[in-house]
């Protein structure tokens, strides 16, 4: 079976190809949108939808070309039905359903936390079943205990801040620009990560639930305190910040195996592609078996939709209602 994943979200355009024979991504393309928002300062929903809207048919059709299969062949087309962005959702949606109209093939929406999970399965060694879950991005931070497909209970999640909202905050604090994530792990390489004792939020707590808010106010209030500040101390500033989300992660992901008895993890969302977080939870977590995507899979992409569709579209009719959930709770999947 060769499925189509069409990813639409947020500010990343996905496209791929995943070819169930072959257990590969035969083609995929991705365009981010990150340096048009960055002028904004974050994502501006009505301009993510119209370049959805501009990008997504050429990107379609650069993948079929590269695959090269038809588009006549291609069996089912997968989708980001939620969480996300309600426009974006909408464009990724129409055009998928369009695209199986025209060939009377089946459609699937796809969980977008699902798929950041499920890709790792196609990494070689793969994580199998049950196994603990760390999807960390820019609007998620969630530890879930994977029974099986479509089976997943949410033990642990962010109360106020996801993670990689903080990374963009704090990187606005230190007037570094937009997207945040990658700008404060290239500055922290520059700083000194002991400068700073800044607090590594509800790790004393007996529940798995995180914060971030407070961490982000504690770096507000330290950067408040010079009239003039040097690229020295940003950097230690980034650096501390950077090693207390770590320390965080990790703290909280050592308690949820303990307590799953799960032997097992799998980390992913945009987050995951942090190396410095990385080696954090790797030297950190010595005893357990860790599993993270390639670098380029941690961020939206095509392929973890085409992937996850594939294991549905055996079970699904052609259906042309546009069954978006932009909030879209992990725990209501009805796949287990």
């Amino acid at each position: 079976m060769k499925v189509l994943g069409i990813e639409t979200s947020c500010d990343e355009t996905g496209v791929a190809i995943f070819d169930t024979d072959k257990n590969t991504i035969v083609s995929e393309q991705l365009y981010s949108q990150a340096a048009k928002h960055a002028l904004y300062g974050g994502v501006v929903p009505e301009l993510a939808s119209r370049d959805h809207l501009k990008k997504l048919i050429p990107l379609i059709e650069l993948t079929v070309q590269e695959s090269g299969y038809t588009l006549n062949e291609i069996d089912g087309i997968a989708y980001t039905a939620g969480p996300g962005l309600r426009g974006p959702l909408l464009i990724g949606a129409s055009t998928a359903k369009a695209i199986a109209l025209s060939l009377g093939k089946p459609s699937v929406g796809v969980h977008h936390m699902e798929a950041h999970l499920l890709i790792n399965l196609l990494e070689d060694p793969a994580p199998s079943f049950p196994f603990l879950t760390l999807l960390i991005s820019g609007g998620h931070c969630l530890l879930i205990n994977s029974q099986s497909l479509g089976s997943y209970q949410i033990i642990g999640q962010t109360l106020d801040d996801a993670v990689g909202e903080a990374f963009d905050k704090v990187a606005k604090i230190l007037e570094l620009g937009y997207p945040g994530g990658p700008k404060i792990e290239v500055l922290a390489k520059e700083g000194d990560s002991s400068a700073f004792n800044f607090p590594r939020p509800m790790t004393n707590k007996s529940n798995l639930d995180f914060s971030f808010s407070g961490l982000k106010t504690a770096v507000y209030y330290e950067y408040k305190k010079y009239k003039k500040i040097s690229n020295n101390q940003k950097a230690d500033i980034a650096a501390s910040f950077q090693a207390a989300v770590a320390d965080t992660l990790l703290l909280k992901t050592r308690s949820a195996l303990i307590e799953t008895d799960l032997n097992e993890l799998v980390i992913g969302g945009g987050v995951a592609s942090n190396k410095f977080i990385r080696e954090r939870l790797v030297t950190g977590l010595k005893e357990t078996k860790i599993f993270f995507p390639p670098i380029e899979r941690c961020t939206d992409n095509g392929a973890m939709i085409a992937y996850a569709g594939s294991f549905y579209l055996k079970e699904t009719e052609q259906n042309m209602s546009l069954d978006i959930k932009p909030r879209w709770p992990l725990s209501e999947l009805n796949h287990g």
